[in-house]
């Protein structure tokens, strides 16, 4: 199972520390150091929609000209704007198997999961 983030967020954080609490093994993907590449977030985008992969809360997002934005209607740029930001990606993701089990954190979500 693999977790990707960004070590330094709060969210990313509040996950690892549940999964460890809980003896849950994983490995981490940190986006900042590693990227991640178009065909990942194209297989994800297949599994959650790029919508949901693109976070719109965030800072990044914010920061982002009204300009840039308004180009995100597709997946193809969705993805061409997450290889380049990485810190606009939802997180965490958690893949096990290429398979998509979480997007973001909720403690009851994870419980339901890996109970």
């Amino acid at each position: 199972m693999i977790v990707y983030g960004i070590k330094n967020c709060n969210t990313v954080k509040n996950a690892l520390d549940w999964l460890k609490k809980n003896k849950v093994e994983f490995e981490f993907h940190d986006y900042k150091k590693v990227g991640v590449t178009a065909s990942k977030l194209a297989d994800w985008s297949k599994q959650v929609g790029w919508e949901s992969l693109v976070n719109k809360r965030g800072t990044t997002w914010r920061q982002l000209d009204e300009a840039v934005q308004n180009k995100i209607t597709n997946e193809k740029a969705a993805i061409a704007l997450m290889v380049e930001k990485t810190s606009v990606i939802k997180r965490p993701l958690i893949e096990d198997n290429g398979k998509v089990l979480l997007l973001g954190f909720d403690e009851a979500q994870y419980k339901a999961v890996f109970s």
